[in-house]
């Protein structure tokens, strides 16, 4: 671990979390846009605390004790390559395995229960070559997770609309995966709105995955704003209340962005963070 890294991981791991649960079944989070545009990390982190977050994903590691200040984990920690550019390139694994090691270490010392992967572009190859050069980077890297005690989430997310070419676009693909991998360190982020995208059915598609889910987002479709039953084509007071059913114990974060011109969004939050409550 370099010097830099290391006193993040100091940093955090010496802070204190005092969050208050909010109430309901399933544990939430937040992602960086949910309050819009110009509001910093300390501000939604205020917020949160009040609403009863216990989480905020997609944090750079040197913000982490922002987070620690007040009572909220690091949900979903980045710093793995990036979303096009990633393993299905073979060249890329040497640099990828390192900067692993080092988010695998803050997340272990942050006490944060997960740390993002992103499978990349299919650059022209097979859908099997693209598993196959995943496969063998997670192999590279899944022992010192486990040792961890931290949960690698490979990320499902459309190819259709917002990210082109993007080769674990269906939830098929991350559970094979999982299926290779074979390790309880190794799950999917369930991106509810990419996979609306991609596939709907999302109720039957989780009940019969969720063994390989470790975490959820959440946004409403069409638009990627609030998830409000007027304008959403998706209902998620049953998804969440079936994700509650089955058991589910890790995070459901939100990732939209509040609707221009709509309510305050704090208003909308806690209006979010009720329906999802499970």
């Amino acid at each position: 671990m370099n010097g830099g890294v290391a006193a993040v991981a100091a940093s955090v791991a010496s802070a204190q979390s005092t969050v208050k649960p909010r109430a309901g079944r399933l544990k939430q989070g937040i992602c960086s846009g949910v309050l819009g545009r110009g509001v910093d990390l300390e501000q939604r982190c205020k917020v949160a605390d009040e609403l009863g977050v216990t989480g905020h994903d997609l944090v750079p590691l040197k913000d982490m004790p922002i987070l620690k200040k007040y009572g909220l984990l690091p949900t979903m920690v980045p710093g793995i390559g990036t979303l096009m550019h990633n393993s299905t390139d073979l060249s890329r694994h040497d640099d990828l395995e390192k900067q692993a090691i080092e988010v695998i270490q803050v997340a272990a010392a942050a006490k944060a229960p997960n740390v993002i992967l992103l499978s990349g572009n299919k650059w022209g190859q097979s859908i099997e070559r693209c598993l196959d050069n995943n496969e063998k980077f997670v192999r590279r890297i899944i022992k010192r997770a486990e040792d961890a005690g931290v949960t690698l989430c490979f990320e499902l997310l459309n190819s259709k609309i917002n990210h082109p070419d993007y080769v674990c676009d269906h939830t098929s693909y991350g559970v094979e995966m999982c299926k290779r991998i074979g390790s309880p360190r190794f799950k999917l982020l369930f991106d509810i709105y990419h996979m609306q995208i991609m596939e709907g059915d999302i109720i039957r598609t989780i009940e019969q995955n969720i063994q390989y889910i470790g975490h959820f987002h959440t946004a409403g479709i069409p638009g990627r704003y609030e998830f409000d039953l007027q304008t959403n084509e998706l209902n998620y007071f049953p998804i969440a209340k079936k994700i509650a059913d089955l058991g589910y114990q890790g995070w459901i974060s939100h990732e939209y962005s509040p609707r221009p011109g709509g309510a305050d969004p704090v208003k909308t939050l806690d209006a979010m963070l009720k329906i999802c409550e499970g």
